[in-house]
């Protein structure tokens, strides 16, 4: 047993202590469990292992090496008990998730330890509350700093205002902001967690904007950090709100002003600015970001590819991973591959895609659900729902809601109703609770396979037995349905009963149905909700346009196209592409900038010729008086 006049010596005094504090600390920045054991085998060699700083020490050594049933050892060897073990072995309890441990211990620290809590203990506290969700506790511990004066404790209000934001109060940003106000000394901590619980909540309760807390912290004289930056950059983007954007651009300014958090010494701010930028659809912005650090890791360069494909720049994105592993000699990692993922899908790049996949399976990482998920998806749209049922059957114990939602939706895609219901009933029967998007995907299935009865009865069957409130979406699916099927009337039924209002989605499931079983009352009716829900979307005045010219009534349809021109409404017209010896080859509607055109041309002329002498019926094809011919 040590002596207990060793419990008191300082470091100063003795030199061994003093090295085994440094081989501790050192244990604790490199969390080796190695060294911890070597410095707590030397604690009793030296006869001190019943010091009080090399015991505190010690538990937090352990804590870090996921040991916290060692720290607990440490605790019960060293007598009495003190402020600071109790506090060290509480934070190992919650640093290790062990919270009813870390409760209990508080508990005993009067009754059984005769031992005082401190603002360290508070800020445990606040910690295991903020991870526990519990206001309850929260609010104890708030009462208490009030009442024993620690709200002059800058660190201790910043655990507090901590609390606040992680609990998700009712009053949510208001709780910050309160006791943000109430603090008489902040730090760039302080403003750095109000910003933060403003993009938590939106800054509900608050009645100015993130620009004003901004100016605030300007005033003060607070200058913004690293972190304080890649905070407010997600806040920034908005593409309808060119306010916003501005204020994005004059973040970035102050960023290459102030150097702050740019080249090697901060990738996160760059990476903030490639996304602020790529959500903006400033594309080039973000590229010109891009190219200036001065070195980039996985993370930024998986920013930039999915700016990129988020922007329909797909091409572009597959060649960034082929890029960054011959510039920077970086290889991708799944969540690389899997925002790379939706590029193949968008081109229709099967090839590609099966590259992508046996590279994941060569470095071993086609594991991960995400990735497995985002294949099937890939492989559906890319038109081979045979590879994304082998990708789904892989390993049947390691599957989401997501990974079925997604194979159902595959065989609705493809029109195989009968097995995405087959799938679905499947999913059913194992427990797992369908969510919004696996309903859609199956009453989609329903809806192109025309299976009306199957899918009203699951329809019926989710509301009735499962509970769930029908969105927008699905009843979206039920119109669709409905109408397809020629029962337009009852669909016009289901509406007036929805819940809510109807929205643009469903009253364009009734236009489609109308259109093809050729209802005009049904037809003008859903035209008149849409144009008025959504007065400048080019798309409701080009289907009806389309209708009425394929009944000839060519005046209608110069009207309608002069009310778009005098709105200045626009519609992007249709492209398609086709992938010939690696080139990616794209064709917009009547387009002749490819090089090889008049060859094109001249192809589908000799098509016509051949199609009409083929079939006699096409002698009386009519050329649309607007499109014109295609040559």
């Amino acid at each position: 047993m040590v002596r207990p006049s060793h419990v008191g010596v300082s470091p100063a005094q003795n030199p061994h202590l003093l090295h085994l504090l440094q081989a501790l600390n050192l244990s604790i920045t490199t969390k080796s469990l190695l060294l911890t054991q070597q410095s707590h085998a030397q604690t009793y060699r030296l006869g001190l292992a019943h010091h009080s700083i090399l015991a505190t020490k010690l538990i937090s050594a352990y804590s870090l090496c996921k040991l916290p049933s060692h720290s607990l050892l440490i605790f019960h060897s060293n007598n009495p008990k003190n402020a600071f073990l109790c506090n060290a072995l509480i934070n190992a309890y919650v640093d290790n998730l062990r919270y009813p441990d870390a409760l209990t211990l508080f508990s005993q620290m009067g009754t059984q330890y005769d031992v005082s809590p401190d603002d360290y203990t508070m800020s445990a506290l606040l910690k295991l509350a903020g991870e526990l969700r519990d206001l309850v506790i929260g609010k104890s511990v708030h009462s208490w700093i009030a009442k024993t004066g620690f709200v002059s404790d800058s660190i201790l209000m910043n655990s507090l205002m901590s609390m606040y934001r992680k609990c998700g109060s009712g009053s949510g940003f208001e709780d910050v902001r309160k006791v943000f106000d109430e603090m008489p000394q902040r730090t760039l901590s302080s403003w750095n967690l109000l910003i933060s619980a403003y993009g938590v909540y939106g800054g509900s309760g608050f009645s100015g904007d993130v620009r004003e807390i901004v100016e605030r912290m300007r005033i003060e004289g607070v200058g913004l950090d690293g972190y304080t930056v890649s905070t407010l950059l997600p806040l920034c983007p908005a593409p309808s709100d060119g306010r916003r954007c501005d204020f994005g651009r004059e973040i970035h300014c102050y960023v290459l002003r102030r150097n702050v958090g740019l080249g090697s010494a901060d990738v996160h701010v760059c990476c903030c600015l490639i996304d602020m930028y790529s959500r903006a659809k400033n594309v080039v912005a973000a590229w010109n970001v891009f190219d200036g650090m001065s070195s980039r890791n996985i993370v930024a360069w998986t920013c930039m590819i999915t700016g990129c494909v988020h922007n329909g720049l797909s091409e572009k994105a597959l060649m960034l991973v082929r890029k960054m592993q011959v510039v920077d000699g970086i290889e991708p990692n799944a969540v690389s591959l899997i925002s790379v993922l939706p590029a193949c899908s968008s081109l229709c790049s099967f090839m590609e895609g099966k590259q992508i996949h046996a590279f994941a399976i060569r470095k071993e990482i086609s594991y991960a659900m995400s990735l497995r998920n985002a294949l099937i998806d890939m492989y559906a749209k890319c038109g081979s729902l045979d590879c994304a049922r082998k990708v789904f059957d892989e390993d049947q114990h390691v599957r989401d809601s997501i990974t079925w939602s997604l194979m159902i939706a595959a065989y609705g895609l493809h029109g195989d109703g009968d097995e995405a219901i087959y799938l679905f009933d499947n999913m059913l029967k194992l427990g797992i609770e369908p969510d919004n998007i696996t309903i859609v995907g199956v009453l989609s299935a329903c809806c192109r396979s025309g299976f009306l009865r199957e899918g009203i009865n699951i329809y019926k069957s989710l509301v009735m037995d499962f509970g769930i409130s029908p969105t927008p979406e699905i009843c979206s699916c039920v119109v669709d349905m409905l109408g397809r099927s020629g029962q337009l009337d009852r669909a016009l039924e289901f509406i007036n009963s929805m819940p809510f209002d109807p929205g643009a989605n469903v009253w364009g499931a009734l236009l489609d149905a109308s259109i093809i079983h050729d209802n005009s009352e049904m037809r003008d009716l859903a035209h008149k909700f849409l144009t008025h829900l959504e007065p400048e979307n080019p798309s409701n005045y080009i289907s009806l346009s389309n209708v009425l010219a394929s009944s000839g009534k060519w005046d209608a349809v110069i009207d309608i196209r002069s009310t778009m021109k005098d709105r200045g409404m626009n519609k992007l017209p249709g492209c398609s592409w086709i992938s010939i010896n690696s080139e990616m080859h794209s064709f917009y509607v009547a387009d002749k900038n490819h090089p090889f055109s008049p060859l094109i041309y001249e192809v589908l002329d000799n098509l016509f010729l051949t199609i009409k002498e083929s079939f006699p019926c096409f002698d009386n094809f009519d050329e649309d008086p607007l499109l014109g011919s295609c040559g």
